[in-house]
């Protein structure tokens, strides 16, 4: 079971390693890390408190914001269908739209928070709670890759032996031995911008070595090794 006050935690940590800021709903950023039909990568934007990416439920997003008359839904709406390949990446008038929306509306605001609870939130919570999970820095660990990945790779989940808590496992062994395999997979991986991302598996590592399993100390968090990446 998760309190408020944990899942508060959790989501501010989550919003500090993506924008290195508990609450920049204006955030934007373009990587290198959307792929075409052929495998090719191209510039795709991601925005948002908890940087959801065109190829995954920004348009979802944007079509949402406009349906709730949001203060910049006319001007945000014709480029809609123009998100998933990149098209916009260097649309400086759509990006700082974004930009102030995400700052600016309380709506856009809302249904941020809205969207990143039923796809990421909620799914991550069901995983840690079928799988025995009872700690708070463990549902950090599990939604941050629901954020990054869509869930649990299993063949990350097959790169270790430990069991889950459901199924007579040690928890904390558990997740000391995700963390390690998926930041060696992060550390290795062929997409440098993916690659640079195990700064998050370092901050868990940190935590993990810190015993700050119910998240009582303020979370540490490498943001300087992202920066690089935000214009």
């Amino acid at each position: 079971m998760i309190s408020t006050e944990n899942k508060i935690r959790i989501l501010n940590a989550l919003s500090i390693l993506e924008t290195d800021s508990h609450d920049n709903y204006g955030d934007v950023t373009v990587r290198k890390d959307g792929n075409d039909i052929n495998g090719n990568l191209f510039f795709q934007i991601t925005y948002g408190r908890y940087q959801t990416a065109e190829q995954s439920y920004l348009k979802e997003l944007l079509t949402n914001y406009v349906a709730n008359n949001g203060q910049f839904a006319n001007a945000i709406s014709p480029y809609i269908l123009k998100i998933g390949n990149g098209a916009l990446a260097q649309n400086e008038t759509f990006l700082n739209l974004l930009r102030q929306a995400g700052n600016e509306d309380s709506i856009m605001q809302e249904t941020q928070n809205v969207l990143f609870n039923t796809k990421y939130y909620q799914p991550a919570l069901e995983f840690f709670t079928v799988n025995g999970f009872t700690h708070p820095l463990s549902m950090l660990v599990i939604c941050d890759s629901y954020i990054h990945s869509g869930n649990i790779k299993d063949y990350l989940r097959k790169r270790f032996n430990e069991l889950p808590p459901s199924k007579g496992g040690l928890e904390k062994a558990w997740v000391k031995a995700y963390v390690r395999v998926r930041h060696e997979w992060l550390s290795a991986h062929s997409n440098e911008i993916i690659c640079k991302t195990n700064y998050h598996t370092k901050a868990f590592m940190t935590e993990i070595e810190r015993d700050n399993w119910d998240l009582s100390k303020p979370i540490k968090t490498p943001m300087n090794l992202w920066k690089f990446l935000h214009f």
